[in-house]
């Protein structure tokens, strides 16, 4: 159960759903194998693309639009509500932009864990539809991921993110430094990286003690 298979060409499908793997490990293997624009891909788009391989043995590329990006960044523009977004860069500096206007429209705004994975994956999806969307857009979409009272749908591709959202909601006195440390095993155990498997390895090894 411990240890994980190589990343390598003839890796099965399951061995590699049970691996975690870090971000450069899969953008050197998604190189290897010629995926186009691997440097510039996100994980969670490289496992999907590098799972399609080894069920196919075909290289697809990324359907994202806004992987290769030209002229200024829209940082160096000034960001405000009306400016168009075209070249975005996810760091502090934009993210504390898109706080201090969303407290503007929602005073009392609690951010919910996993919101800015969410909201990245809408800005690119409205990109790659051809929708022309601004910073105030993206602030408002800010506000109603936050403002939504059930719980986030679980992410296809978000295994960590989704982990710590079954830890909290399913074991007595979770906190999130169990949460985590319960993640660091479950990375080590060669087994699906999910709360299910993982709270099976653990009443597995219960029962053996």
């Amino acid at each position: 159960m411990f240890g994980k298979a190589a990343l390598r060409k003839g890796i099965t499908e399951q061995e590699f759903i049970n691996g975690y793997w870090y971000a450069t490990e899969i953008k050197a293997f998604a190189k290897e194998i010629g995926i186009p624009n691997s440097s510039r891909l996100r994980k969670d788009e490289l496992e999907q693309l590098i799972q399609h391989y080894i069920r196919t043995g075909k290289i697809k590329s990324a359907a994202r639009k806004n992987i290769l990006k030209t002229g200024r960044k829209d940082l160096d523009l000034g960001l405000k509500a009306s400016l168009p977004i075209i070249h975005y860069t996810s760091n502090r500096q934009t993210k504390d932009f898109i706080k201090s206007e969303a407290g503007k429209l929602a005073p009392k705004l609690k951010i919910k864990t996993g919101v800015w994975y969410r909201l990245n994956r809408w800005r690119d999806e409205q990109i790659t539809a051809g929708r022309k969307i601004t910073y105030g857009d993206l602030v408002k979409q800010f506000v109603h991921l936050n403002e939504i009272d059930t719980e986030f749908e679980k992410i296809a591709v978000g295994r960590y993110i989704n982990f710590l959202s079954d830890f909290s909601a399913n074991e007595p006195g979770a906190t999130r430094a169990k949460a985590l440390h319960a993640w660091k095993q479950l990375k080590k155990l060669d087994i699906p990286k999910d709360y299910r498997s993982w709270k099976a390895s653990q009443n597995s090894r219960k029962s053996q003690q």
